[in-house]
C-alpha cells in the first residue's frame, strides 16, 4: 500500500493514497504503513472526540485519481494485545476503505519507534515494548484485543446540542448522584425543588450497576437530641489515591448528619475523631455522650484474658467521659447506621464513576460529593433532611450539577493574554469545602484539580449519553493506582508552541494523583525539534560578529537518531510497592523473599513490639524489591529489603550523629598493587544484612512492616534495637560495630584512611 501527501497552492488540500492487495480483513485489524501520512479507520470503533472535517479534509485522493469521502475526524484508542492503549490522534474515518491504517510518520514524533524483522515487528514506546505482531499478506498487521470494543465509545456525528430541561427528573437524578426517585419526590413535596417532570424517568442502568444487592432486615434505635449517639466505622478501598486507602465516617444518630475523613492508614482514626469532636461540639454547643463502633483494634484495642486492653481510641473516650458501645463479633447489624451509610456512599460512588467514565483515582472526590449530597436529601429514618435537623433551615439544591459532566472553567490567570482562551476544559468533581466554589478535574492544567465559581456546565452530554464532546480516555481497570503498572492510564499534558494546549497521552507510567500535582512533560528532544517552526533564519547567535548576522543560517538535514537504540532496551519490571508485588504473578516468590528478610530481623533481634509512648512518633517503613540476575540476564533470586523511611526522622530526637567514613579509591589501588607485587593471597568477605548488626543509641520507633502484622495487635510499634536500612545513622552504627570487632582482634586503624585496618604478625624463621 502506497500513500502520498500532496499539497496544491490554488486548490484545497487533499490526502492522496493508493490502496491495493484488496482482501477480506477483520475490521479489528490495523496495518502499519510507512508511506501513509495520516491514520485511517473504516469504522467508529474506539473513536472519540469526533468532529466534522473542514473543507481541506473532506476527501482522500487515491493513486488512481479516485477520491474517498471523509465522514469524520477524531482520536482513536486501540487496546493492543499487551494491554497498552495506543492513541492515534487526528484519525480519518473513511467507511469506503477496506483496511485500517496506522501512519508510522505520525507516531514517531510522539516517542514511538519500530523494530522490524523478516516475519514480525515490535512497537517501542519510551524504551518499552508495548506491542508486536506478524507479517501478513506482505504487510505488517497489528491485531487488537478482543475486548477492545468494551472500552470504546461509539458516537455519532452531526448531533446538535439540545437545550437542557431544568425540570427533568432524570437530570436531577444525576445531579444528586443517583439518589432514589422517592427522595427526589420528597424534595419536590417539601418545596426544596420546584415541580419536576417524572415522565422521562426510566430505569437507570448505572444505579443497577452500583446499588444492586440482596435485601436484608434492619432495626434501629433512635436518640432524642443531637450528639447523643455517634456512629462510626472505617471502610477500606482497593483503590489507592496517593496513599489514601481508607475513610472514616461519623454519623449523628438524631439528625443522620455525616462527617467523613480520608485516611492513609487506620492509625489516623483517633486524629480524625479529635478534629470531628472539636468541630461539632463547638458548632452545636453540646457534648458527645456515646460513640458506637465495631470491635476493631483501632476502636477497641486488644482483648486479654482479664478483659479489655484499651487502645489509644478507647483511652481517649475514657479520658473525656464518653461511653463506648461496641458491637458483638460477627454482628455488623448492631452498627447498622454506619455500615449502611458506608454502603450507600460506595453505591453512589460506583454509579458516579460508571456514569461519568472518569478515572478511578478520583474516588475521594466522588466520595466527598456523595457525603455532601446525602446530608442534604431526606432518608426513611428522619422526617426532614439531616442538614435541616442540624442547621435549622432547609438546604438549597439549585447549585447542584451532574458529577463528572464536561465543563468549561474560567480560572484566575494573571499572565493571561488577550488572544488566549478564556476557559479550559474540565470535568465537575465536587463542591469546595471552605468556599462557595466548584471543584474541577482539568487534565490540561498544571494543577489538575482546580476550584472556581465561574464555569459552564455541559450536563446534557452526560445525561443524554452523548460523549462526542468529552475529551478523556475511557478508564481502564487496573490493579491499583500505584506507579509502574504497565496497564494503567494517566493523562499527561504535552506543551506545544501553539496557543491552545491540552493534548492527552496514554502512557505506561502512572503516578498517584493528589489534589495539586505538577504535569510532567516527557517530549523527547527530537520531537521538540520537529514540531517547532523553522525560525533559524531569524535567530542570531549571542556571540556572533556583525559580519555573520546577515548570513543565512542553514538547518542541518542529518537524520536524527534516537537517544537510546531499540537494541539496548532493557525492561525493569520490579514492583515498587507491597500491593503491586502481591498482585503480580511472582507474588509467591516475592512473599518468600519478604519472609526471609523478616527471619533475618528476628535472628538479629532488631526490634521489640511495644506501645507507642505519649509524645513519641513512629517512622514509617516500606518494602524494596529487586531481582538479582546473572551475567546472561537470567534471574537468580528475588530479594526483598525492609527499609525505614529515614527522611521523617528529626535531628536531636531519633538521631544525632550520622557521619561514617568511606574508603578511598587510592587505598584500594595500593592494596591491590602490594598484593600483586609480593604475590600475596587476597581474600574477600561479605556481611549479609550489614546494617542489622549496628546497635542504636537513640530511641527509635517504627511502624510494623506491611503484610506482617503482629498477632498482638496492629497498634503496637517496633522499638528498634539495631539499625536497619534507611535510618540516617545506620551506616555510622555499622562502622562503630565493625571498628569494635576488628579492634578486639588487634587490628589498628590507619591514620590516613579510617576504613583501612592493619595488623602485623611477626613470625620467626625456622
Amino acid at each position: 500500500m502506497d500513500i502520498d501527501y500532496a499539497i496544491r497552492k490554488d486548490n484545497p488540500t487533499s490526502f492522496v493514497c493508493y490502496e491495493s492487495n484488496m482482501v477480506n480483513v477483520n475490521t479489528n485489524t490495523w496495518w502499519i504503513d510507512f508511506g501513509s501520512t495520516i491514520h485511517i479507520a473504516n469504522s467508529l470503533q474506539g473513536m472519540q472526540n469526533l468532529r466534522k472535517p473542514v473543507t481541506s479534509e473532506q476527501f482522500i485522493l487515491s493513486g488512481n485519481k479516485m477520491s474517498s469521502h471523509v465522514e469524520a475526524i477524531g482520536t482513536c484508542y486501540l487496546t493492543l494485545n499487551s494491554g497498552f492503549v495506543l492513541e492515534l490522534q487526528k484519525t480519518f474515518y473513511v467507511p469506503s476503505f477496506s483496511r485500517n491504517l496506522i501512519s508510522v510518520s505520525k507516531l514517531v514524533p510522539f516517542g514511538y519507534s519500530f523494530h522490524f524483522s523478516e516475519t514480525s515487528f515490535s512497537l517501542i514506546y519510551k524504551s518499552d515494548c508495548v506491542g508486536n505482531d506478524i507479517l501478513s499478506d506482505g504487510l505488517y498487521s497489528m491485531f487488537l484485543r478482543n475486548d477492545t470494543t468494551h472500552n470504546s465509545l461509539h458516537v455519532q456525528t452531526g448531533i446538535k446540542r439540545c437545550v437542557v430541561n431544568e425540570d427533568s427528573s432524570t437530570l436531577w437524578h444525576q445531579r444528586l448522584s443517583h439518589i432514589s426517585i422517592d427522595r427526589i419526590k420528597r424534595l419536590v413535596n417539601d418545596g426544596v425543588l420546584s415541580t419536576l417532570d417524572f415522565t422521562d424517568f426510566e430505569t437507570c442502568v448505572d444505579c443497577i450497576k452500583g446499588k444492586h444487592t440482596n435485601k436484608s432486615k434492619r432495626g434501629a434505635t433512635r436518640s432524642s437530641v443531637i450528639l447523643e449517639i455517634i456512629h462510626t466505622d472505617i471502610c477500606s478501598l482497593d483503590m489507592d489515591s496517593h496513599g489514601q486507602k481508607y475513610f472514616i465516617s461519623f454519623i449523628d444518630d438524631f439528625s443522620r448528619y455525616m462527617y467523613l475523613y480520608i485516611l492513609h492508614n487506620k492509625n489516623e482514626a483517633l486524629d480524625a475523631f479529635k478534629v470531628f469532636k472539636a468541630e461539632v461540639e463547638k458548632q452545636c454547643g453540646k457534648q458527645i455522650k456515646i460513640v458506637r463502633s465495631d470491635r476493631g483494634g483501632k476502636y477497641y484495642g486488644r482483648y486479654l484474658e482479664d478483659g479489655q486492653s484499651p487502645g489509644p481510641f478507647a483511652k481517649f473516650l475514657q479520658e473525656h467521659g464518653i461511653v463506648a458501645q461496641y458491637t458483638m463479633p460477627g454482628s455488623p447489624d448492631q452498627n447498622g447506621v454506619a455500615e449502611r451509610r458506608n454502603r450507600t456512599l460506595l453505591d453512589m460512588v460506583r454509579s458516579m464513576l460508571s456514569s461519568s467514565k472518569l478515572p478511578k483515582f478520583l474516588w475521594t472526590e466522588a466520595l466527598k460529593t456523595a457525603m455532601y449530597i446525602l446530608n442534604r436529601v431526606p432518608t426513611k429514618a428522619i422526617p426532614k433532611t439531616p442538614f435541616e435537623l442540624l442547621k435549622g433551615w432547609k438546604p438549597s439544591l439549585r447549585h447542584m450539577r451532574v458529577w463528572g459532566c464536561s465543563s468549561e472553567v474560567r480560572i484566575y490567570h494573571p499572565q493571561e493574554k488577550k488572544l488566549d482562551p478564556r476557559t479550559i476544559s474540565g470535568y465537575f468533581i465536587g463542591y469546595a469545602e471552605k468556599s462557595k466554589e466548584y471543584r474541577f478535574y482539568c487534565p490540561s492544567h498544571s494543577t489538575r484539580i482546580v476550584e472556581s465559581r465561574n464555569a459552564k456546565f455541559l450536563e446534557y452530554d452526560l445525561v443524554s449519553g452523548s460523549d462526542q464532546f468529552r475529551n478523556i480516555v475511557s478508564d481502564i481497570d487496573h490493579t491499583e493506582s500505584q506507579p509502574s503498572t504497565s496497564s494503567d492510564t494517566l493523562f499527561i499534558v504535552h506543551n506545544t508552541p501553539q496557543v491552545q494546549t491540552g493534548v492527552e497521552r496514554t502512557i505506561a507510567e502512572v503516578q498517584p494523583v493528589i489534589e495539586v500535582s505538577q504535569a510532567v512533560d516527557n517530549i523527547p528532544v527530537d520531537q521538540v525539534d520537529q514540531e517547532l517552526p523553522d525560525t533559524s533564519e531569524q535567530q542570531v547567535e549571542p556571540h556572533a560578529s556583525s559580519e555573520d548576522i546577515g548570513a543565512t543560517l542553514r538547518r542541518c538535514t542529518r537524520t536524527k537518531r534516537s537517544a537510546i537504540p531499540s537494541d539496548y532496551v532493557v525492561a525493569e519490571n520490579d514492583p515498587k510497592f507491597f500491593s503491586q508485588a502481591m498482585s503480580c504473578k511472582e507474588s509467591e516468590l516475592w512473599y518468600n523473599a519478604m519472609k526471609y528478610e523478616m527471619s533475618s530481623m528476628r535472628c538479629n533481634n532488631v526490634w521489640d513490639l511495644v506501645e507507642l509512648p505519649n509524645g513519641a512518633k513512629a517512622i514509617g517503613c516500606k518494602w524494596v524489591f529487586k531481582t538479582k540476575k546473572d551475567s546472561l540476564g537470567n534471574i537468580e533470586r528475588y530479594k526483598a529489603r525492609l527499609v525505614a523511611k529515614g527522611f521523617t526522622q528529626k535531628e536531636g530526637i531519633d538521631y544525632t550523629e550520622t557521619f561514617s567514613p568511606v574508603s578511598k579509591k587510592d587505598s584500594l589501588h595500593i592494596i591491590l598493587a602490594l598484593v600483586a607485587h609480593f604475590d600475596l593471597e587476597l581474600q574477600q568477605m561479605d556481611v549479609k544484612t550489614t546494617f542489622l548488626n549496628g546497635e542504636l543509641e537513640e530511641k527509635v520507633y517504627m511502624k510494623q512492616p506491611e503484610g506482617f502484622p503482629s498477632s498482638d495487635g496492629e497498634q503496637l510499634v517496633c522499638k528498634l534495637k539495631k539499625s536497619i536500612y534507611g535510618l540516617k545513622q545506620a551506616s555510622r552504627q555499622w562502622y562503630l560495630k565493625f571498628h569494635n570487632i576488628v579492634s578486639s582482634f588487634g587490628f589498628v586503624k590507619n591514620v590516613m584512611d579510617q576504613c583501612i585496618y592493619l595488623k602485623v604478625t611477626l613470625q620467626e624463621k625456622g
